[in-house]
């Protein structure tokens, strides 16, 4: 979008001297919704938050976070998303998208889950009592789960049948119930929910770090499906939303999908193949023990295909930016000189002195050295 002109600008300014106030680009932002962005400080909040700021469609950005951005055009409010007070900072707004989520690896599960549901029961209350009519939530299409007879792809309206066993993917479900229960309780109130396939772009999760293994973990007799969502193409999907383009609940990521041979061959990086029993159960054990951050549940995810169909979107006139392929490309860049085994991540020094395959036998082999150790603790 093109800057607005600085005398045009400073002409308002004379006008309307109010520290608060905002210019506005021309006369089609005068007439758009005003939207307020949660988690509006870091990640993909940030990025929605600048995209939206410089849309002629918006009128005004209300951004809300527990530190002030670099978004000098939005209105920032520095506030926990759970606190009540948020009721009064949403005042006057026509659109909230929620995107105040902790997914991190390293956060302890039961803060991360008090954070997430907390904050989403308050945003979605306070944003009823102030007169919003429509609240947006982002969760993920994880929530399908990835189950070796899912459909490929799957349909957006099909059954959710994820469990809490991936990381977060328990929070999530959570959000989408009170996504849909949020409507009865607040007659006026529209929740659309968004959800996106494997997040790239300045995305730090376990799907992210396998693309960091020295070898690609493959579990005998699985069928893996990779569908990738830039993150450009998640803040346009967003806009779409608050914009009232499309509602409801939808998927969005790249146009079809990779077959894990096909991975291989443009990533470059070959597979290691485990029995499915072998590669649970490690996984399992390593994280129960605290030396990796994802619990097994993780690996379903690249075992069995979750693709799914992104037709609503489509249908409103959207259409992804990026392909599949190239969206993997931008991936395996980004985590270039990355270390990561069993989504572990290792210092230079570890993973030099492990070696390639030798890092993931060493890291799958402490189960076996733990099994040991206890035995021999139970034999004294």
């Amino acid at each position: 979008m093109s800057s607005p002109d600085p005398q045009v600008r400073a002409a308002r300014n004379l006008a309307d001297p109010s520290p608060e106030s905002k210019p506005t680009k021309n006369s089609s932002r005068s007439r758009g919704p005003v939207v307020a962005v949660t988690g509006a400080a870091t990640g993909v909040g940030e990025l929605l938050t600048a995209h939206l700021a410089a849309s002629d469609e918006i009128k005004q950005v209300i951004a809300i976070d527990e530190r002030r951005g670099d978004v000098s055009e939005a209105t920032w409010h520095v506030l926990d998303v759970r606190d009540p007070g948020i009721a009064e900072k949403l005042r006057g707004a026509d659109v909230v998208v929620h995107m105040a989520l902790d997914l991190d690896l390293e956060t302890d599960p039961a803060a991360r889950t008090a954070y997430n549901v907390r904050g989403t029961q308050t945003v979605l209350t306070a944003a009823a009592a102030v007169g919003v009519h429509r609240v947006v939530l982002c969760t993920s299409a994880m929530v399908y789960g990835a189950l070796a007879d899912n459909d490929i792809p799957l349909a957006e309206d099909a059954e959710l049948r994820a469990t809490a066993e991936a990381t977060g993917v328990g929070d999530l479900l959570e959000i989408e119930r009170l996504g849909r229960r949020a409507p009865r309780a607040h007659p006026g109130l529209n929740v659309t929910v968004v959800r996106p396939t494997v997040l790239v772009g300045g995305t730090d999760t376990a799907l992210t770090r396998y693309f960091e293994s020295p070898r690609l973990l493959v579990v005998a007799g699985s069928r893996p499906a990779w569908q990738f969502c830039h993150v450009d193409d998640l803040v346009s999907a967003l806009e779409y939303a608050a914009l009232e383009k499309i509602d409801g609940e939808f998927a969005v990521g790249c146009d079809g999908w990779l077959e894990q041979e096909e991975v291989e061959e443009l990533s470059g990086v070959r597979r290691m193949e485990l029995p499915s029993a072998v590669a649970l159960g490690a996984a399992a054990r390593l994280h129960r023990i605290g030396l990796t951050p994802s619990p097994a549940g993780d690996l379903a995810y690249t075992m069995h295909p979750w693709v799914v169909s992104v037709s609503r979107l489509h249908d409103a006139g959207w259409r992804p930016r990026w392909t599949n392929e190239e969206v993997l490309a931008a991936l395996l860049e980004e985590v270039e000189g990355r270390h990561t085994v069993a989504g572990r991540r290792l210092g230079r020094k570890d993973a030099t002195a492990a070696g390639a395959a030798g890092a993931t036998v060493a890291l799958l082999g402490t189960a076996a050295l733990v099994r040991r150790a206890r035995k021999a603790r139970r034999r004294f």
